[in-house]
């Protein structure tokens, strides 16, 4: 039995960040990080039958031409990336009551739509990009058992290529769902490794006051190439999705709305119209 301790709940049974119950969630998940954005998508629902929000943490679950569809704010960065794939995970596979691990494990299909940065001046602001893998720059996921998932060669690969200084971690690879990435696969989408930060500033080679402890590493990261696949973008989220997802046996895909290209410094000129075009993108496709 899994102690109180380390699976806590609420007084009305709902795990404790989240705040939800298993029968509030469908088996189709969107990511988004702002909770100002998960209304931006379920108002293009038919219909939603719920509504929570706890913190960062807001959750609306209603049906997309007929099909059940979640939409969870996850807040930002891979801290709480683990909060909410952990959460999500004991709603389906973990019997609430008995506190037991169920015997037969439920996927869910987890896609994230968010914003990023382009590493590359051929990927444009406004455009979509699809991670074929996400890169963990962070360490949340080395607490975890990583070797059976991870892609050590890539991995390797980009340590020699950017004389990564080992004191911040080793670098993990993780590939997404190749389910979800076929079936959101399309000549509208640019496809690459998805880098992901453990903050916005710094950990992305932002410099205000404070120096960074390699000045070059987002010019190495565009010219990384492993097999033909290149570095594409870079955020917060997509690698911690990716690894606990893999983990624990659900299906996910991370996809960004390009509205900043930080090869040649230009922004998008109209932000809210790029993600708006990837949310009807995302949901097409889900509905498929």
């Amino acid at each position: 039995m899994i102690k109180s301790s380390e699976l806590i709940l609420n007084p009305d049974g709902s795990v404790y960040h989240l705040n939800l119950k298993p029968e509030h969630i469908a088996h189709d998940i969107i990511f988004v990080g702002d909770q100002n954005r998960v209304e931006k998508i379920t108002q293009f629902f038919d219909s939603i039958e719920f509504s929570t929000q706890k913190r960062e943490f807001k959750t609306q679950t209603g049906t997309y031409r007929g099909k059940k569809i979640t939409v969870m704010s996850t807040g930002i960065g891979p801290d709480n990336i683990d909060i909410t794939m952990n959460e999500l995970d004991a709603l389906v596979n973990i019997d609430l009551e008995t506190r037991q691990p169920k015997e037969i494990v439920t996927s869910l299909n987890i896609v994230r739509i968010g914003t990023s940065g382009s590493l590359q001046e051929d990927i444009p602001v406004d455009s979509f990009v699809m991670g074929e893998f996400g890169l963990g720059l962070d360490n949340m996921l080395r607490s975890y058992l990583l070797d059976a998932i991870s892609e050590k060669d890539m991995e390797d690969a980009f340590i020699q290529h950017t004389n990564w200084d080992m004191r911040k971690g080793r670098p993990c690879v993780i590939a997404c769902s190749e389910t979800l990435k076929k079936k959101f696969d399309s000549n509208q989408i640019h496809k690459g490794i998805t880098g992901t930060a453990g903050g916005f500033y710094g950990p992305q080679g932002r410099v205000l006051r404070l120096e960074i402890q390699d000045p070059s590493l987002n010019s190495k990261m565009d010219n990384f190439n492993f097999n033909g696949v290149r570095m594409a973008n870079l955020e917060m989220e997509t690698s911690a999705i990716y690894g606990l997802g893999k983990l624990l046996g659900h299906n996910c895909l991370s996809l960004n709305a390009i509205i900043a290209n930080r090869a040649n410094g230009t922004f998008s000129e109209d932000p809210y119209k790029a993600v708006d075009a990837l949310i009807q993108y995302a949901l097409g496709k889900l509905a498929e």
